[in-house]
């Protein structure tokens, strides 16, 4: 379908019972396609690579013109067509959204909030995407007196004048992807701002909390400084968000082009009178600073495989490694270089990232190439056996590009690093929009750090063997040390929550593996003497590897008995420190790697 008009489609949506969890959504088109007009909801979000079905929460779906209903078929499970309307006539689609799915992906409202993202609320007018959108966003008609709206969408002039930056009222996008990359939160919020680059940035928290927002402020605007003197300002947007629902317990969070969602647990977040930097408070910062980077790395610098956007179907790409791992890799390393923590608070971090890696057996079976294609189904879709069959894009991704940027840097005496890659991947495919082919970033390596490394990164990604940190750490002054988490023995299984002692994971080669045992197992004795998940510890420190025991266990409802013989743990817990004997090279390499 060819659209003759440019006439914007408009939206509106309403909390319009927020005790049941409903949004109303109305969606009026200019000119429907005269053959029946397709609307279709996304069935995956960009960030999130997951098929999640968003349709389903659709409750209700009505459409009229002229005042006179008009029929409605759904074709497949998020696609609806409506009849032929007469020539001239505007369509109107009406739906109502349950929502109550309380992560960053998707939608929540209740009686005290209201968050959305574009992917769960709004239909596209399919052959009308590159239209302009407005949507009115509206309060509830009771109990939102005091409600506020939060959104990186810019204001729109409306009948009654133009909305308020943190009000409800008409907002616009160029077309339907920016529509959707615009994630809305309304309610009674805590609200704080800050410059960094030029550029407005906005602090939103909601549910209860006692944060010191100026101390959030400041930490937060020395980060997105450092990372916007990176890639050299200014930033490519002209106001950034960070919104944040607080929870008790919680933690996430997912990138958009001029904000981000994030949930996190109250007591990480900074209170006055906070000495130092705790772990949590250290943790969120560094999720912050993972989303914050994304504005440039997979927003922008994108796959080719994202351009566009199919919403339909699942998006494969073998790069995720180096959109989530190199990302992974800088958001710890923009703490440091920017000054938030030390150099020793950052090996710390580094040291449990190497370490979760070793924990993974899978690392020996799935390339972090392959992880990255087959995210959609492997990586997104756990279960008990992915710890021994697959690798993090993520964390492996991160230790390659630490890899990668040490190498950069000791061959050319500190001279030249993963900056200048990143860099020169902005220039490239940032600025211009151009996707990154799947050779993309090996080319831009070579590039910068020559054909070798680019042969050596390509087989790093593409194989399945450890990175060898330990040597090129020594060559920064840096000591690497793995060493097993105790002197018990090991079973080599992983307890699920709770008190029982519940296998979640039985890892491969281990004693629990060879003798039998099986996830979903329940230990409930070990030579004759009950245990659960508190004692069964205690109950190794006794052991020795080598011993043989006897362990009890429930598999569904029937009672099994296996001969287990312990071996000693693997040495897979990594500790990194600072050489004080290094030669002053290694001190300058590393000053140049870490800062002063």
């Amino acid at each position: 379908m060819i659209v003759s008009s440019m006439s914007p489609i408009r939206y509106a949506i309403r909390p319009s019972r927020p005790e049941a969890h409903i949004f109303e959504v109305r969606c009026a088109v200019a000119h429907p396609d005269p053959d029946g007009q397709r609307f279709s909801l996304p069935v995956w979000i960009p960030g999130s690579y997951m098929i999640r079905e968003f349709a389903r929460h659709i409750v209700s779906i009505t459409a009229q013109a002229g005042g006179r209903a008009v029929a409605l078929e759904k074709i497949d499970k998020h696609t609806w067509r409506a009849a032929p309307v007469p020539s001239g006539a505007a369509l109107t689609l009406s739906y109502e959204v349950y929502a109550w799915d309380s992560s960053v992906r998707a939608a929540h409202l209740d009686t005290t909030h209201g968050f959305f993202n574009g992917t769960s609320v709004f239909l596209a007018v399919v052959g009308q995407e590159e239209a302009p959108c407005l949507v009115d966003i509206q309060p509830p008609a009771h109990g939102g007196e005091n409600w506020r709206v939060a959104t990186a969408l810019p204001c729109a002039q409306g009948e009654h004048g133009a909305a308020q930056p943190d009000g409800f009222g008409l907002y616009r996008a160029m077309d339907y992807d920016e529509l959707l990359d615009h994630p809305v939160e309304m309610g009674a919020f805590a609200f704080g701002s800050f410059e960094a680059g030029g550029v407005r940035h906005d602090i939103v928290l909601s549910g209860r909390h006692d944060c010191d927002l100026e101390r959030l402020k400041a930490d937060l605007a020395r980060i997105c400084q450092w990372q916007i003197d990176l890639f050299g300002a200014p930033p490519p947007m002209t106001r950034y968000l960070f919104l944040t629902q607080v929870v008790d317990e919680g933690y996430g969070g997912l990138e958009h082009r001029a904000s981000t969602a994030l949930v996190a647990s109250r007591d990480d977040l900074p209170y006055s009178g906070l000495q130092g930097m705790p772990d949590g408070y250290q943790a969120y910062l560094g999720l912050c600073s993972h989303e914050y980077f994304h504005a440039w790395n997979v927003k922008r610098i994108k796959p080719a495989a994202f351009i566009p956007y199919d919403f339909a179907r699942e998006n494969h790409t073998r790069l995720l490694w180096a959109f989530e791992g190199i990302t992974s890799y800088y958001d710890d390393l923009a703490l440091v270089r920017s000054g938030i923590i030390s150099n020793d608070d950052y090996l710390r971090l580094l040291a449990k990232t190497a370490t979760q890696v070793l924990k993974m057996p899978g690392r020996h079976r799935q390339s972090v190439a392959a992880a990255s294609f087959d995210a959609w189904t492997h990586y997104y879709r756990q279960d008990e056996n992915s710890p021994n069959a697959i690798v993090s894009y993520y964390t492996k991704g991160a230790l390659i590009a630490l890899a990668l940027d040490l190498q950069l840097r000791a061959a050319s005496d500190g001279e030249r690093s993963l900056d200048d890659v990143m860099r020169l991947l902005w220039r490239r495919h940032g600025l211009s929009g151009a996707g990154v082919p799947e050779d993309g970033v090996f080319r831009a390596v070579a590039e910068i750090g020559g054909g070798n490394l680019a042969r050596w990164l390509r087989r790093a990604v593409e194989g399945t063997g450890d990175v060898p940190l330990a040597r090129l750490l020594k060559s920064f002054g840096v000591k690497w040390h793995a060493e097993a988490a105790g002197t018990a023995p090991t079973l080599g299984v992983r307890l699920g929550s709770g008190r029982e002692a519940r296998l979640a994971t039985v890892y491969d080669d281990s004693p629990a593996q060879r003798a039998g045992l099986s996830a979903g197992d329940v230990l409930i004795a070990v030579d004759g003497l009950r245990i659960n998940a508190d004692k069964l510890p205690k109950m190794l420190e006794r052991r020795r590897p080598g011993e043989r025991v006897d362990i009890h266990a429930f598999r569904r409802d029937e009672l099994l008995c296996f001969e287990v013989e312990l071996a000693a743990a693997p040495a897979d817990v990594v500790k990194l420190a600072v050489d004080a004997k290094a030669a002053k090279s290694a001190e300058k390499l590393r000053r140049g790697w870490l800062g002063a």
